[in-house]
């Protein structure tokens, strides 16, 4: 008997495993924080962050602070009620214990205690819990400070009490488990901030404070913000649109309960030509949309119509309007409080409650009529931004429909310049975008025909933050990039929207020199994806290659290097292997300095390269920062280069 059919037959009911406790999680996290990287890592501060949002939402806390530490463990402290600590009856345990280490136990179910909770399935701090080496859980309540520590998620003692306190609270402090997180346990401070920031928009009136213990600044101080909001989503929409022109002089603001739903919203319209509407639902981001963002949009666009046609406006109007043509350069920001919200998977991103659109419908049609009538000028400025969206778009309309017709009309319709690969299988094939002919022609001799193909991109693209929509599809090197993917760029029912069905590879990877320029035309090609592209991203198809910036070599031995210490921590390796010859530093300004060879066996083979995947981790702050770096408004691009000029590297 072979040894493969000797392990079948000993199947019996011992190999049947049943995971106690919070071993399932640490089996298997990815299904209960998404993945166990930097995303996953930075989940699980939410996670605490959110039960201290959920006291803040119930009307018991206004004071949040997170620190990252030296060690890079986590605290977050509140000043709500705090967890209860006595014994319940039917588990005979401390309720504190049975939240930190029980899954789907909280007060999340109970709706008398929490009317509206960002947590639903009541697993995310004993979560955090079985991911930590260490967690230590201090609450303060009834006049007495309670402790109990966590290795794993087990208790390493019960409940005890440690002193005595006048005030409530609860305060979470946690060490990520690196044998959980194998790729990082560094938290990133810019990507905490900006969830820290979004939460202090979207709950008004509450303080959250962020302190990074793990490095000083130049004037000696912690890295340290704090966020308040007293206008909520008006300040959060004039966050957003900081870098945009706007058409009328404040944001519209809607507020009130409609059909027993708090809705919450805040609108501007602003001189660009993209639509950027985020979503919220009980504080969660709901990157898909849903029902809340449907009826956003059918109120919005009835409700100006309306006017519209009142006032006359549309009366010479040549084109049909469409409901796209209300959105463009529209920003807005939905959030909604739901009792018991219906998401679609279970990732969150996607609203399913049918009752929630006619609730946002009807506030959005109430006090967006009354500005209309009570802020004519302001409102004839927006139908008039109506009327050339719409002309834009008929004009569009003709310019996809000439893409769509070379790729007919041209057989395969492949632009001349793309080397495909021969296999024709997208999950296993990947697409180059490589900056110049030049580089293109290195990296066709370096491929694998089998899967890559390279597209050599001339010069630099179209800046689409600038550009109306019919000329983006216009650009020669854009139509390159639309025919060589394969995907239909939309219909007339929704223009915008990504077919991905016909998508030609599963991974696009943007190639550029590891200069000022190349790193330009990454942030051009970014800004295209993301306006134009997005579902490429939100689906993980698009990576940025890393291409080394140095080769070191001392006589016959070599070896590359992608930064200065790992230039400098080579140069001695080298030194010290003997002094008959100097070491010889050379530095890539191109990717056209090497050879096919060397950009095969640094950039593009996937046993020794590495590719960055593209995420987007808060759609509502990538909005804000492509705005800014490439829109029009010089004076905040400026700051954001002072303030992250310690990390750029300068070639000289």
């Amino acid at each position: 008997m072979s040894e493969e059919n000797k392990d079948r037959s000993t199947y019996s009911a011992d190999n049947i495993q049943v995971l106690e406790g919070l071993e399932a999680v640490r089996k298997r996290p990815s299904m209960y924080i998404g993945d166990t990287g930097v995303k996953g890592l930075h989940h699980l501060v939410y996670e605490v962050i959110d039960n201290s949002i959920d006291e803040a939402v119930a009307g018991y806390c206004d004071d949040i602070q997170v620190v990252i530490h030296k060690d890079n463990s986590i605290t977050v402290e509140d000043n709500g009620r705090g967890i209860p600590t006595g014994v319940t009856k039917k588990e005979n345990k401390s309720a504190l214990e049975l939240v930190m280490t029980v899954l789907h136990a909280g007060g999340k179910f109970d709706k008398d205690t929490y009317k509206v909770s960002g947590g639903l399935h009541g697993v995310g701090v004993s979560c955090v819990n079985a991911l930590s080496t260490l967690l230590v859980a201090e609450v303060h309540r009834d006049g007495k400070v309670f402790k109990q520590e966590y290795e794993q998620g087990k208790p390493m003692y019960d409940v005890k009490t440690i002193g005595e306190s006048d005030r409530t609270g609860t305060k979470v402090t946690f060490h990520p488990d690196p044998t959980i997180f194998t790729m990082t346990t560094v938290y990133n401070y810019d990507t905490l901030a900006s969830r820290v920031r979004e939460l202090a928009f979207l709950n008004k009136g509450i303080r959250l404070s962020l302190l990074d213990e793990r490095e000083e600044q130049e004037d000696g101080t912690l890295r340290n913000d704090v966020f308040y909001s007293e206008g909520g989503l008006r300040e959060f929409v004039k966050y957003l649109d900081g870098t945009r022109q706007p058409l009328i002089p404040e944001p519209i603001y809607v507020e009130g309960i409609k059909q027993g739903i708090p809705v919450e919203l805040s609108l501007q319209y602003n001189e660009t030509y993209s639509e950027n509407v985020h979503s919220y639902v009980n504080n969660i981001n709901t990157i898909e949309g849903g029902t809340h963002v449907a009826g956003f949009r059918r109120g919005l666009t009835r409700t100006l119509k309306a006017y519209a046609d009142k006032s006359g406006l549309l009366k010479n109007m040549k084109v049909e309007i469409t409901g796209d043509d209300f959105r463009e350069g529209l920003t807005a920001v939905i959030s909604v409080k739901v009792a018991e919200p219906q998401f679609e998977g279970q990732t969150k991103t996607k609203l399913g409650n049918n009752e929630v659109m006619g609730a946002v419908d009807m506030a959005v049609g109430e006090i967006l009529g009354i500005y209309l009538e009570e802020n004519p000028r302001e409102a004839k400025t927006i139908v008039q931004k109506v009327i050339v969206a719409a002309q834009a778009r008929a004009a569009a309309r003709k310019a996809r429909d000439m893409v769509q017709r070379k790729n007919v009309m041209g057989g395969s319709g492949l632009p001349g310049k793309l080397a495909d690969c021969s296999n024709s299988d997208p999950k296993k094939c990947e697409i180059y975008l490589v900056e110049g002919d030049s580089a293109g022609g290195t990296a066709k001799q370096g491929r694998d025909r089998e899967f890559q193909a390279i597209l050599p991109l001339r010069g630099k693209i179209l800046n689409v933050e600038k550009a109306m929509e019919h000329k983006i599809y216009e650009n020669e090197e854009i139509k390159n990039m639309f025919t060589a993917l394969g995907v239909s760029i939309g219909t007339d029912e929704d223009a915008k929207a990504l077919n991905l069905d016909k998508l030609r590879y599963h991974r696009v990877i943007i190639m550029t020199d590891a200069d000022v320029d190349g790193s330009h035309i990454t942030t051009l090609i970014l800004t295209f994806y993301f306006r134009y592209m997005k579902e490429l991203i939100e689906n993980g198809y698009v990576y940025i290659a890393t291409p080394p910036l140095y080769l070191v070599k001392k006589g016959k031995e070599q070896a590359y290097a992608w930064n200065d210490d790992q230039r400098d921590t080579t140069v001695q390796r080298l030194k010290g292997a003997g002094k008959e010859d100097s070491v010889h530093i050379q530095r890539y300004k191109g990717l056209g300095e090497m050879n096919a060879e060397q950009l095969w066996d640094t950039t593009m083979n996937p046993e020794t390269r590495t590719l960055r995947q593209v995420t987007i981790e808060n759609a509502a702050e990538c909005d804000r920062i492509f705005s800014m770096l490439m829109g029009d408004e010089v004076a905040p691009r400026r700051e954001f280069i002072e303030r992250n000029a310690k990390y750029a590297k300068i070639d000289t």
